[in-house]
């Protein structure tokens, strides 16, 4: 299973606007400079953030974005549905009927493909682990002074601009 680099660009913007809390939002340019990203693009995530609950957005020339709930109630999952979907990874086509299948007897279809069964529980074990972490999780796994860092980083971009 492959994922677009937006998962990744939107966890790490929930990890930063988690650490900036309180400090108002944060405008698309200011987190796309302090990741070294494209707005446009990143902007384009962002917004399917916010359509999905985890972010809010101010608009006007102060504006920009938040959490719109707390860290611990952000999982992967929901950043990960919220920017590739909800759609199966794994699309049974039950090609067993065609070809050599396609004269068999119904019945022999009656379960589920094998295949289709086990390409099911893996990616129920994958989204149920994606679903037990969450933003806060992540940021216990980050060094402080990362954190630091990004919000004296954040700071410096403030006074300068």
């Amino acid at each position: 299973m492959r994922m677009s680099e937006g998962v990744e660009w939107g966890l790490h913007c929930c990890v930063t606007l988690a650490w900036l809390d309180g400090e108002g939002p944060v405008s698309t340019a200011r987190l796309a400079a302090s990741l070294d990203l494209p707005a446009a693009y990143l902007n384009k995530r962002l917004q399917a953030l916010v359509r999905a609950g985890i972010l809010s957005s101010t608009p006007g020339a102060r504006g920009g974005f938040r959490l719109a709930r707390s860290p611990e109630r952000i999982t992967l999952m929901d950043v990960v549905a919220a920017i590739e979907g909800t759609d199966d990874a794994f699309r049974c086509a039950e090609i067993r009927r065609q070809g050599a299948g396609a004269d068999a007897p119904r019945r022999e279809f009656a379960r589920p493909c094998g295949i289709a069964t086990a390409m099911s529980r893996a990616e129920l074990a994958w989204r149920r682990e994606l679903a037990a972490q969450t933003v806060a999780d992540l940021m216990t796994g980050v060094p402080a002074s990362a954190a630091d860092r990004t919000r004296r980083w954040f700071a410096a971009e403030r006074t300068q601009g």
